[in-house]
């Protein structure tokens, strides 16, 4: 997967990403940007990453914040590992009875300025009804430390519920509520080696913090969602022209 990231780089045009510094300033342009992601394979670049004058600092392959959101659709290498049977049979194991992967990300987590994400939990983002369901399948592809932005997460804090939603209205993008305070003392690291699997339920509470460190931290994660019980709400962010293939039935 790394080896098919560093082709997709590549032969990606850098010179769009002037592009997308206006995309930045304008925030229903960057809506769009975002919307669009759903069934493509796009580039998000790090805010940092730019000059005043809006130029790249440093060449285009390390100043990516990820790619994103249909990876595991339209490139052969990410679906191949996307519709694996050792990624059905962790779903399985978990009860999902018509998964689907509703969306996929390739993090880079830059060395210098991987930025720092906030605490959220991913049924805010990712909402099904009347029963949450999402799961985010989260692949270390290079050693994930405290020194270089791991994941950090709230232990148990998936038994409180789903605090708050972002919701997609006609004017873009809301959360439907304030963010609660969160004390860091209640977090823990979750260090993770190469090729380790990270499974993170809906509603965790997790967060990490900007990579410092002279190391990258790129990682590949799948969000699934459950078709069987339940239904993609239509004011999710992502609205799709196309249902997207369930893994399996059962």
């Amino acid at each position: 997967m790394r080896k098919r990231m560093d082709q997709l780089l590549h032969d990606f045009d850098g010179s769009s990403a002037m592009n997308q510094v206006r995309v930045f300033v304008q925030q229903k342009e960057m809506n769009e940007f975002m919307y669009e992601s759903a069934e493509k394979i796009s580039f998000f670049f790090e805010e940092k990453a730019f000059d005043e004058e809006g130029n790249l600092k440093q060449p285009k392959e390390v100043s990516m914040s990820k790619v994103g959101h249909a990876l595991h659709e339209l490139d052969p290498v990410f679906k191949d590992y996307s519709r694996s049977e050792k990624f059905s049979s962790v779903l399985q194991s978990l009860g999902y009875k018509r998964p689907v992967i509703i969306q996929s990300v390739y993090i880079f987590k830059q060395s210098g300025f991987g930025n720092d994400v906030a605490p959220h939990q991913d049924n805010s983002t990712l909402y099904t009804e009347p029963k949450t369901t999402c799961t985010g399948l989260w692949l270390a592809l290079e050693d994930a430390t405290t020194a270089n932005g791991c994941m950090w997460a709230i232990p148990g804090s998936h038994r409180n519920g789903l605090v708050r939603r972002l919701i997609r209205g006609e004017q873009g993008l809301h959360f439907d509520q304030s963010s609660p305070s969160y004390e860091q003392s209640d977090f823990v690291a979750i260090e993770a080696k190469a090729g380790s699997l990270v499974l993170i339920h809906g509603d965790l509470v997790h967060r990490s913090f900007e990579n410092q460190s002279p190391n990258s931290r790129h990682a590949f994660s799948a969000h699934i969602v459950d078709t069987v019980g339940c239904k993609w709400s239509p004011d999710n962010w992502i609205r799709r022209k196309v249902d997207p293939e369930p893994l399996y039935s059962s």
